[in-house]
């Protein structure tokens, strides 16, 4: 017995398609995310951090913008002279010596401390007898006050140091190197290092406890010696904490102030004062307005060169 299909009706179906046989639906348009309401609990937490900062470091800020522009002795009238601090400022050489000195002493002293902590990082991660109590010698210096700090190496520097070297003959050793001029920042250097390294050592070990040991393993056997592993292995894995220390102690070091009054008192001369004693001698010298157009253009170096740092950072791909 014979079958009959009824066929489909095409040429209806492509009458009301418009002539396409197949009828394509458009895709329905995403769903846009909800954003997520903040509770007003949030900001009313938020409020009195916000309320302490404004009035505690915004609005002074801006009160010392506003007095940089007049000749203001920090009590007293005063009168707007524009910009005329800051164009004698530009030309002090006393100010620009602050500059130089402390760009160059934080550069010194950021390489200083970044060596050491690492060699220090490195031998303290070894499998070594008494590694736990050796950690707790080395971060001793980060818990002492930098000025009692400073006055240690004062007298080490200016009586310990001469009498031992008189002991042994050594006469042109017998002068205190902080009065010497050509020395004085070398001591600075050195002490402000040894308080900071702790701090970069910490880092440092962190670092180096998140390698994986798999990687030391495989080098092993490969045959590499201790010294290729640390070229090749230890240094580029812990690149961003080198960059992490290198930010922290730039910024830290810029601000340098207790140890260099400890130690120096920003002398011989003006030899070794940087720009945060020559801002703060001059609060107390009558020098209030300008000074305080000196403090805002280091905020603009400041600013400057932590953008950089920033940019540096980011090109890494490094978090803070």
């Amino acid at each position: 017995m014979a079958t009959t299909s009824s066929p489909l009706p095409r040429s209806g179906a492509r009458a009301r398609d418009g002539g396409r046989d197949d009828l394509q639906v458009p895709p329905a348009p995403a769903a846009r995310p909800r954003r997520r309401r903040v509770e007003g609990t949030y900001y009313l937490f938020l409020l009195p951090a916000v309320a302490l900062f404004t009035l505690f470091v915004t609005l002074p800020a801006l009160y010392g913008m506003v007095l940089s522009l007049t000749n203001s002795i920090g009590f007293g009238r005063s009168e707007f002279v524009g910009l005329s601090n800051y164009a004698v400022l530009f030309t002090d050489p006393e100010v620009l010596r602050s500059y130089g000195f402390t760009i160059g002493f934080s550069v010194a002293t950021v390489v200083l401390t970044n060596v050491v902590a690492l060699a220090l990082a490195v031998g303290l991660n070894a499998r070594i007898k008494a590694k736990t109590a050796l950690r707790a010698v080395f971060f001793l210096p980060m818990v002492v006050s930098g000025i009692v700090i400073a006055f240690v190496f004062n007298y080490v520097f200016s009586t310990s140091l001469p009498a031992l070297a008189g002991a042994l003959g050594l006469e042109s050793m017998t002068t205190s190197v902080l009065a010497d001029p050509d020395t004085a920042w070398i001591a600075v250097v050195v002490v402000t290092a040894w308080q900071a390294v702790p701090s970069a050592l910490i880092i440092y070990l962190a670092g180096l406890l998140a390698i994986p040991e798999e990687v030391y393993e495989a080098a092993d056997l490969d045959g590499a010696g201790s010294r290729r592993k640390f070229w090749s292995i230890t240094l580029p894995l812990l690149a961003g904490y080198l960059v992490i220390n290198t930010v922290l102690g730039f910024k830290n070091f810029l601000n340098a102030y207790d140890v260099i009054v400890g130690l120096t008192d920003g002398g011989p001369g003006t030899s070794t004062r940087s720009v945060a004693m020559t801002i703060f001698t001059g609060f107390t010298g009558g020098d209030y307005a300008y000074q305080m157009a000196n403090a805002v253009v280091f905020f603009v170096v400041t600013v400057v060169i932590s953008v950089l740092q920033l940019q540096i950072i980011r090109r890494r791909g490094v978090s803070l």
